[in-house]
């Protein structure tokens, strides 16, 4: 059983072909449809909430243990309840989920007790994020000409406008269209980014081996580095072409690289 976490700001749903992919190879996947929009699980400075949904998910299979995988905010989420469940993980692969540490964990933890990260994350963009469009044409027209989402695959672009807006509630003729993933619970996540995941794993190890993929563009890892990704990983580090997203642009190669590093973990854990 892969138990799967979104990135921020989409929905598990825009994944589809990787799920297809892991069912494909014999592989049950379980997944949060949206982190942070659950009242009972909210965003909180910690994401003790969203983490919280993540184990609950764990908890209710039926599996004594099961593979989590994560692409960005889901790799953190993984590690997260990964270290409050350590006897229910085989082990964990990080989809471009960097780690920071060292004084760039410190100077993150001062611009967020200053209510700053506006100024160093996405969230003044998520803030002023277009969220509402007259129809799913013009929701595919939007995001297919803008650069970042060229680079999908066709058919994930496709998954993210069916799968990533809902009826306008304000529009009586459910014509129009919304972000399901709300604009707003984006940007809180941004503002919140768990900054000292180094020492919460030293206090509440994963219980499991851990594999990094990383984008061959990713911006996210030029910016974090990959020393304390190194360390917690111990080595197992990969890379598809691509930039944070890959993912999106690279779903057959990112299936292949996924079910490649569980197979290497699960002969670790056996040795």
């Amino acid at each position: 059983m892969i138990v799967f976490s979104h990135g921020n700001s989409y929905s598990a749903s825009t994944y589809r072909r990787l799920f297809d992919g892991w069912r494909a190879a014999g592989h049950e996947v379980a997944a949060i449809e949206h982190f942070g929009h659950d009242a009972h699980y909210p965003v909180d400075r910690r994401w003790s909430g969203m983490t919280q949904q993540l184990t609950g998910l764990i908890d209710s299979l039926p599996q004594s243990r099961v593979w989590l995988v994560g692409h960005s905010m889901g790799g953190y989420l993984s590690l997260l309840a990964a270290g409050r469940r350590p006897e229910r993980v085989r082990g964990i692969v990080l989809l471009d989920s960097p780690i920071i540490h060292g004084w760039k964990s410190g100077l993150v933890g001062v611009i967020k007790a200053a209510g700053q990260m506006d100024r160093i994350s996405p969230a003044a963009v998520a803030r002023k994020r277009r969220d509402r469009w007259p129809d799913l044409g013009e929701v595919h027209g939007h995001f297919a000409a803008k650069p970042l989402f060229s680079r999908w695959h066709p058919a994930v672009l496709d998954d993210y406008v069916r799968h990533g807006t809902e009826p306008d509630p304000a529009d009586q003729s459910g014509i129009s269209r919304r972000l399901k993933f709300r604009p707003e619970i984006e940007a809180e996540i941004y503002s919140t980014v768990p900054h000292r995941l180094v020492p919460y794993m030293r206090l509440h190890p994963p219980g499991a081996p851990v594999a990094f993929i990383a984008g061959t563009r990713s911006r996210e890892v030029r910016q974090a580095g990959l020393g304390a990704t190194q360390r917690i990983t111990r080595g197992r580090i990969s890379w598809i072409e691509g930039s944070h997203l890959f993912p999106f642009e690279q779903p057959g190669k990112t299936v292949d690289a996924v079910l490649g590093w569980i197979a290497r973990l699960d002969r670790a854990v056996a040795d």
